[in-house]
């Protein structure tokens, strides 16, 4: 692993392997890691396989919780050369961009509901190297983003509400990953909120490239291999599921 990979600078290259990775694929959640040994966490995840890691960073005041910033992420970014996946769940995301482009985050993902007309933050978010995602809670409808959809690298639909881990998934999102599958084909397109073997594989089935998880993988046991090894049976049921052909329609049943 060489030190430009663990760098800023090595933006492009972890960007490229996020791109060459075989999808749909798991990025853990680091807020459910141990942060007392984030090192050994993140040695770890790299043995059982795993291409990239989401960040979660809440302000306190668009979600009703705390995590970590930017300076953190940055002695994490001199750890690994994981991509950073980093969602900004922040009232101004904005004001602190920038600190988060030179802590060595790669994907930047802002909430709709906090930035209603994204069209300067999404900019800003591509002129410093790195990828635009939106991020919109379950409530908020796709005419909420559908302006920005031809500036946008992806789009992380959230299966609960964002501020704390271990929540039930809504279903009723699914919805909206079919919708934006159906309408953009080449669209990336992640999910985030209770996903487990069995919500995996209907998330993969309705088209979405990539799955946020959490407490689904830093089980209390620490055997994330299995962890992953039983998302992946999700994964591939459900890849199953979305490539199998439609029943026939045909006129209703008499019997």
């Amino acid at each position: 692993m060489g030190d430009d990979l663990r760098s800023p600078a090595g933006r492009p290259a972890r960007l490229a392997a996020w791109d060459g990775a075989s999808r749909p694929f798991v990025t853990p959640s680091l807020l459910n890691c141990d942060f007392s040994k984030v090192g050994e966490e993140l040695d770890a995840l790299r043995r059982d396989g795993v291409v990239a890691v989401h960040l979660d960073v809440m302000d306190g005041h668009f979600v009703p919780n705390l995590s970590y910033g930017a300076p953190v992420i940055q002695d994490w970014r001199k750890r690994t050369d994981f991509t950073f996946d980093c969602h900004l769940m922040m009232s101004d995301p904005g004001r602190y961009l920038d600190d988060f482009v030179k802590a060595g985050c790669d994907i930047i993902i802002f909430q709709i509901e906090a930035v209603p007309d994204p069209t300067g933050l999404i900019a800003r978010i591509k002129a410093a190297g790195c990828r635009a995602s939106v991020a919109l809670n379950p409530p908020t409808p796709l005419s909420a983003i559908e302006p920005y959809l031809d500036s946008l690298d992806a789009v992380l639909v959230m299966s609960v509400m964002p501020g704390f881990g271990g929540q039930k998934f809504d279903a009723s999102v699914l919805d909206k990953v079919r919708a934006l599958r159906s309408g953009r084909p080449g669209l990336w397109i992640s999910i985030d909120g209770g996903i487990k073997p069995d919500t995996a594989e209907l998330a993969v089935a309705a088209g979405v490239s990539q799955m946020v998880v959490g407490s689904g993988v830093f089980r209390p046991d620490g055997n994330y291999a299995a962890a992953l090894a039983e998302l992946a049976e999700g994964i591939r049921r459900g890849t199953e599921r979305g490539s199998a052909p439609a029943p026939p329609v045909g006129p209703p049943s008499h019997e």
